[in-house]
């Protein structure tokens, strides 16, 4: 939690996409895959894991073709790229409930930025399917275009440093106990948050009225 939460606390707001602006099912991207090659979503969802050709493609180390051939051997199956592409793009399954007001709302008070560990492929997804509701933050720094992912310090201070902001003027907002350990260790405030209901809270706390 972060108690020391109070009006004109902080200047800056700092959003994680998945699972805090956009929801994300990692079970359809399962089910896609696993139509495709014939097999129980299960059968695959044993199988993948978060190994370096993962972090690689959000670094930007690896292209989307490279990831897509490492999966066909850590998975077994033998699906075309457009196959993997289908699949993978699936993840996203509409915004978070009640995110868009609060996001609309806390865009009249301070500026919003977002910061997601991403890839090429879900960037040229989402960012057309979902832009009405990113449209909210001045810019997003994305992983696979900054060379970095969090929890590691460097994500964040690059990120820190961009805004042009102290980081201890900066609020953060993310799913993963990791990230949020992460951001506080590098001087950020940091909500953990688990519904919209976190998201709102915290905007209550700094005076921003909720609207959902």
């Amino acid at each position: 939690m972060t108690p020391d939460l109070s009006p004109n606390s902080v200047d800056v707001l700092l959003f994680d996409i998945g699972r805090v602006v956009l929801d994300i099912s990692f079970d359809k991207v399962m089910a896609c895959w696993a139509g495709h090659a014939g097999c129980a979503p299960a059968d695959l969802a044993g199988r993948f894991v978060v190994d370096d050709s993962f972090k690689h493609h959000e670094i930007g180390r690896i292209d989307d073709a490279a990831f897509f051939a490492n999966l066909r051997d850590t998975l077994g199956v033998r699906l075309t790229d457009a196959q993997f592409l289908e699949g993978w793009n699936a993840i996203f399954a509409g915004e978070m409930p009640g995110i868009a007001p609060l996001l609309a709302g806390a865009a009249q008070r301070m500026p919003l930025y977002a910061f997601s560990n991403t890839n090429p492929a879900h960037v040229a997804h989402f960012s057309v399917a979902y832009a009405d509701v990113l449209s909210h933050f001045r810019t997003v720094f994305l992983s696979s275009t900054i060379g970095l992912r969090k929890p590691d310090a460097a994500a964040y201070d690059h990120v820190v440093k961009a805004i042009g902001v102290p980081a201890s003027r900066i609020l953060f907002f993310d799913d993963t106990a990791a990230n949020i350990e992460g951001a506080r260790a590098r001087g950020l405030h940091a909500v953990h948050v688990t519904s919209t209901d976190d998201v709102a809270r915290a905007l209550s706390a700094l005076g921003i009225e909720s609207k959902i």
